[in-house]
């Protein structure tokens, strides 16, 4: 099942990410109110872990504009203000639950799976399809029209960010944040290393190219390269 986790604290997000993977969740992390709404508009995502106190827009802002857009994707919202109104301003807003921190792993899974048996029409499917390429999250096979692909863990982490927002362009800085959590800024090559590798792996033996260079601005997944330039 695939997870948005919006915690606008490192270390905070990087503890509840390595939680939810560790009992068979995939996990996509957003920092701040921008990212969280790019990721769920561009992205598909079966849950919603959304923090209130977030650089802004803040998470009741987030909630709130995703519902106006008529998304019905289930959202548990964490804050740490923990009184009856603030509770009913963020049911208000859209969220379907609300946890208030500090909270146990335990109980953040439990709301999850209380969650997911309200929302018959989540999907459980694990496998991310774009054209004729496939990742199956829970094995970690990777293929293109059928032949299996041998990826790194990296090149596979960044081939499913991708994948998690095909057709979206992604900054190098984004694609760090959710393969490295952390700054890697001071490696301004890796992304473009890792690229160049997948681009070798996964496109060089066909003659339609996915993964795309978009000139000043980042990557994509894509069908059609018209508006790219290479690497």
């Amino acid at each position: 099942m695939h997870v948005l986790l919006v915690e606008d604290d490192r270390t905070i997000a990087t503890y509840l990410k390595a939680g939810l993977e560790e009992n068979g969740y995939a996990v996509d992390l957003a920092y701040t109110g921008r990212e969280a709404l790019e990721w769920a508009t561009g992205g598909t995502f079966d849950l919603m872990v959304l923090d209130i106190m977030l650089p802004p827009p803040d998470g009741l802002e987030v909630c709130s504009e995703l519902r106006a857009q008529g998304s019905e994707m289930p959202i548990l919202m964490l804050t740490a203000r923990d009184t009856v109104k603030d509770r009913i301003i963020g049911l208000d807003a859209g969220a379907d639950d609300y946890l208030i921190k500090p909270f146990a792993i335990k109980e953040l899974l439990a709301r999850l799976r209380a969650i997911t048996r309200r929302s018959p029409g989540i999907s459980k499917n694990p496998v991310l399809q774009f054209a004729d390429l496939s990742l199956d999250a829970r094995t970690l096979k990777v293929s293109r029209a059928g032949h299996v692909i041998d990826l790194t863990v990296k090149e596979y982490a960044v081939l499913k960010c991708l994948m998690r927002a095909a057709g979206n362009i992604l900054t190098r800085e984004v694609i760090a944040n959710h393969v490295w959590s952390y700054n890697i800024e001071h490696e301004s090559n890796v992304i473009d290393v890792y690229i160049r590798n997948l681009r070798r792996k996964v496109d060089d033996a066909h003659p339609i190219k996915l993964i795309h260079t978009v000139r000043g601005m980042g990557y994509r997944l894509a069908v059609d390269d018209s508006d790219d330039s290479a690497l």
